[in-house]
């Protein structure tokens, strides 16, 4: 037996104590850290060749890994930009600009740490300094940095809208003058109004009458609410703005053109789809009306759902969306290399890198009002610790050994 091996293998076994005291640390460290992931060491032997019945003691190799594919508790908040993911997938961000820097840090990294709160630029960045990327919604090419807008939003004409709902099949067919003549007495079965916006944010109704004409045949006609008479409805001071004849077969499906286009009050040209309606036995029913269009109004408060869609909510009651938050993932997310900030870059070993959207194709969901703790089990690290701690105590044994055999050996040579 060598005893410089006896003596190596215990510097060997000290120094893969060593790392794995080390890891133990960092996580205690970060147990409180969002979005941090474990790691530990993974020991494997080292042998040496051992010729003529000799034993030559060897050694222990001592491997990380990081349990980055680990899912942390998820703790809810109540700030609509902390996100977390359920599931797999890492957020994607990027070193915001410095002012005034003369390069700019390109690299995008993953990261699993949703602590975002909106700087003075309205982009949300996380505790490590890094901002969140995703696609803008109106330009969906290239990953940009979501930024909230300020201020005040420009008023926008309407231009399209719908209503879907359901007419009547049991109802009798109208006899009497229809809403398309404009003679007086009128008669329609059913009514509805919709709001639109002109092109300087000027709110206007438009209202919809719907009569049935004959079987699975019904006219739909739209007239300028603020041409009514006193009190609403009939007589308007002009004819409709425009008239179609819905058609609908014995099982009360739409056939033939179900789309209304005119000038709207404000000059703008409108398309009106009524291609959602229904011809069932039930009453007469309103599922979904909206039109696009706005008046110029700031943003009372952001929501993000759980597909990434950030949307953003603004005074006069009306939503738009504004962005949408990708996820990005890779084959081994537990070979990927982790640099400072709780980030991680591709490896070799990990796998390229593919981005997707929240609840597509294996990606988790992002919860908005929610943060992932840590994977860190405290008990664990202190029951490693103590382990380790015995380990590295012991092979300090085997080197002091092999050191005061050393000093025999040299004293029986003198």
């Amino acid at each position: 037996m060598s005893l410089y091996g006896m003596m190596r293998t215990g510097v060997s076994g000290m120094n893969a104590q060593a790392n794995r005291l080390s890891t133990v640390a960092d996580n205690i460290a970060n147990a409180d850290t969002t979005g941090y992931k474990r790691s530990s060491v993974e020991f494997s032997t080292l042998l040496l060749p051992t010729p003529g019945g000799n034993y030559n003691s060897g050694g222990v190799n001592s491997t990380v890994r990081s349990a980055v594919s680990g899912q942390g508790a998820l703790q809810y908040t109540t700030s609509v930009s902390d996100l977390a993911i359920n599931g797999g997938g890492f957020f994607i961000v990027q070193v915001p600009p410095s002012d005034g820097a003369t390069s700019v840090d390109n690299t995008q990294y993953l990261t699993r740490a949703g602590s975002f709160v909106l700087d003075a630029s309205g982009r949300l960045i996380n505790a490590a300094g890094y901002q969140l990327m995703g696609y803008a919604i109106d330009n969906p090419g290239a990953l940009v940095p979501i930024a909230i807008p300020s201020g005040t939003r420009d008023p926008q004409a309407s231009t399209a809208g719908i209503i879907a709902g359901n007419l009547p099949s049991n109802a009798d067919a109208v006899t009497g003058n229809l809403p398309s003549s404009g003679t007086m007495p009128i008669e329609y079965t059913s009514k509805t109004s919709m709001l639109i916006y002109t092109s300087d944010g000027t709110p206007k109704m438009l209202d919809v009458y719907f009569s049935k004409t004959n079987t699975g045949e019904w006219e739909a006609s739209v007239f300028d609410q603020s041409e009514a008479a006193s009190g609403g409805g009939f007589p308007y001071s002009s004819g409709p703005l425009d008239t179609i004849t819905l058609t609908f077969d014995a099982s009360g499906k739409p056939t033939g053109a179900s789309n209304l286009s005119f000038t709207a009050p404000g000059g703008a040209s409108f398309d009106l789809d009524l291609s959602h309606f229904t011809q069932y036995g039930t009453g007469f029913s309103i599922s979904d009306i909206a039109a696009n269009g706005n008046t110029n109004s700031s943003i009372n408060k952001v929501e993000i759902s759980k597909d990434g869609t950030v949307y953003a909510q603004y005074t006069d009651g009306s939503s738009a969306a504004l962005f949408r938050i990708p996820l990005a993932d890779v084959q081994s997310p537990d070979r990927l290399t982790a640099l400072a900030g709780n980030v991680y870059v591709q490896s070799s070993d990990s796998g390229g890198v593919r981005i997707g959207f929240p609840n597509e194709n294996g990606m988790g969901s992002v919860i908005s009002g929610a943060l992932e703790n840590s994977n860190v089990d405290i008990a664990e690290e202190l029951t490693n610790m103590i382990s380790a701690q015995r380990s590295y105590t012991a092979n300090s044994k085997v080197f002091q050994t092999g050191s005061d055999l050393m000093d025999v050996l040299v004293n029986l040579k003198r």
